[in-house]
């Protein structure tokens, strides 16, 4: 599922086109040292409170390849993708991102970083002069490693303060998210 909203008309960044991109997984993930079975995917909750707050242009990456929906596979999956530094295929990948500022960079992490299909993501597209700030969901890495990837694989990128939420607590991370969004400029004061 891909949405979009014009960005330009955003009241709360005039002048900045504002694009969230994310990847998100619903189905069973790691909750406080257990399972719990989701029906929408911890980042896709916080990119919904971010498209709700800012009224930017929201993408939504799909796996050519659906992640399994059960956790272990899917672990097994990626750390076969890390292992190998796989590009897994984008079922609606971008063209361009040339017509925005700001990109926010949406995953989970898995592993410490974010899924290989972020790294196809980006690959492909042009970051010059753009504004990345990386926002992850995650059990206990915060930030993973995206901010060094990111870094390498957005050349010409000014890469900005990201934000992470433990993904136990997604449902009450609008304030946190809020707050960042004001100190990245996105949200006003």
């Amino acid at each position: 599922m891909s949405t979009s909203r014009d960005a330009a008309s955003s009241p709360s960044s005039p002048g900045n086109r504002v694009l969230l991109a994310y990847f998100s997984r619903a189905g069973e993930n790691y909750f406080n040292g257990g399972r719990r079975r989701l029906t929408v995917g911890n980042t896709e909750v916080v990119a919904g409170v971010i498209g709700r707050l800012i009224g930017c242009d929201v993408h939504r990456i799909e796996a050519a390849e659906p992640y399994p929906d059960d956790y272990e596979p899917t672990v097994a999956r990626n750390v076969r993708e890390q292992q190998t530094d796989a590009r897994p295929g984008i079922a609606n990948p971008l063209g361009s991102i040339a017509r925005y500022d700001t990109v926010l960079l949406g995953s989970p992490i898995w592993n410490v970083r974010a899924p290989m299909i972020m790294t196809t993501f980006v690959a492909g597209l042009d970051f010059a002069g753009k504004a990345v700030h990386p926002l992850t969901t995650h059990a206990m890495s915060r930030l993973g490693t995206t901010e060094r990837d990111y870094a390498a694989a957005c050349p010409g990128a000014k890469l900005g303060e990201g934000l992470a939420v433990r993904g136990e607590e997604v449902a009450a991370a609008e304030p946190d998210v809020a707050a960042w969004l004001r100190r990245i400029g996105l949200l006003g004061r």
